[in-house]
């Protein structure tokens, strides 16, 4: 079966989630948040896909599953959601 057909509520992760599917340790990748299992970092997931990979090539490319995915993205969103822009004058 294709990761992509899976059912809509099967492949969600919500924005709670991502904890059970994100792991950051000092040991691992010095403390970079990982898909727990493995040293595949959530900062190379969402790279890849900006990159133009799709969920299933980045499964593929790393085994691991599109929930993973899901986990990384929205532990990468709740990362910046609180984030603060501050623009610097040109000089």
């Amino acid at each position: 079966m294709s990761i992509m057909s899976r059912t809509s509520a099967a492949r969600r992760v919500s924005a709670s989630d991502w904890q059970h599917h994100i792991n950051i340790d000092p040991k691992i990748l010095g403390g970079k948040p990982v898909i727990k299992g493995t040293r595949v970092s959530v900062a190379v997931i969402v790279s890849g896909l900006a990159d133009g990979g799709s969920v299933e090539d980045i499964c593929r490319s790393y085994e691991i599953d599109e929930r993973d995915v899901r986990a990384a993205l929205a532990f990468a969103a709740e990362s910046v959601e609180g984030e603060r822009v501050v623009t610097l004058p040109r000089r």
